[in-house]
């Protein structure tokens, strides 16, 4: 069975909740290996009221501090961003197939001065590559900007980077003709209302010319592409900023999504919800559906119980 290197995120939110409610259905798919120390392990479980299963493989670096749940911390935030570390170290050691993560907070690492806006920007600097997709089997969004701030994104939509981008996501991509978004309200109207469609248009046409195939149509008016009939049509599409892609993906496919990184040399997937401070330690056990979809499909390429995806 494939072994899956487990970032367990910050302890301080909802993601050692999930790995434990889940551990029994994660051995059916894989074997689990845990990024975080038996001791801290324990510690969590107690403020949980439930006993640390005597299978559950820990290898975190022995360390001990309080868990402050629900807060951002430095310390917790630290204890995730070296968590996140080992798990990719192991699948670069070829001591583990996949990489599986649970949520972090981007106010912590920052808080912990840790230099990257998340997993996504840490993995493309490490390799030189990733490209972020989010969704379930009915719907994936890439992201062709991601962590940035929406102020930058109409300068970041540019003809070359946009093409290239199109290029490199192709191969990587689930099958089928992908439409590519619009940046403004009616795509721009001709140019009424923003000239940036037009380098999107462009981007398409070129990005199709370097394929010899028609694999990309756009730019698809953002308001419509999650209708209906343009989910039906379009089983992935490339979103211009977060925010465009992610909110619709969110309101129709919270517990089903996640989030996969692609491009790397192995795979990474993750839950598609933060560490939901708000109810971390109170008894509300979150749903476990992203994080068995991410651990099958990290494992598999599968979503859990579905036919083959990626």
């Amino acid at each position: 069975m494939k072994k899956a290197a487990i970032s367990i995120g910050d302890l301080n939110g909802i993601g050692f909740e999930i790995s434990i409610a889940a551990h029994k259905r994660t051995l059916a798919l894989c074997q689990p290996i845990y990024c975080v120390s038996r001791v801290m392990a324990q510690k969590a479980c107690e403020l949980l009221g439930r006993k640390l299963p005597d299978d559950y493989e820990c290898v975190g670096k022995e360390g001990e501090f309080n868990i402050r749940a629900g807060e951002i911390d430095p310390v917790s935030a630290a204890a995730s961003f070296e968590s996140f570390v080992q798990a990719v170290d192991l699948c670069e050691d070829k001591e583990a197939h996949s990489v599986v993560t649970l949520p972090i907070s981007k106010a912590a690492w920052k808080s912990a001065g840790i230099g990257y806006r998340g997993h996504t920007d840490y993995l493309k600097k490490r390799f030189g590559a990733g490209i972020m997709m989010l969704g379930c089997a009915k719907r994936f969004v890439a992201l062709f900007t991601d962590h940035i701030p929406l102020s930058e994104v109409a300068d970041a939509v540019r003809f070359e980077a946009l093409r290239d981008f199109l290029l490199s996501f192709s191969p990587l991509a689930p099958e089928g003709t992908i439409g590519v978004l619009g940046l403004n309200p009616h795509n721009g109207d001709n140019g009424a209302i923003g000239s940036e469609d037009s380098a999107v248009a462009k981007a398409v046409a070129a990005a199709n010319e370097g394929l010899n195939k028609e694999r990309f149509e756009g730019p698809i008016a953002p308001d419509a592409a999650f209708t209906p009939p343009m989910i039906k049509r379009y089983r992935t599409v490339v979103a211009l900023y977060h925010d465009q892609g992610l909110s619709p993906l969110k309101a129709l496919f919270f517990h089903e999504s996640i989030n996969v990184t692609l491009g790397i040399p192995f795979a990474r997937t993750s839950v598609d919800h933060g560490t939901a401070f708000d109810i971390a330690y109170k008894g509300k056990t979150p749903s476990v559906s992203s994080y068995l979809n991410a651990v099958s499909a990290a494992v598999n390429g599968t979503f859990h119980g579905s036919a083959k995806i990626l």
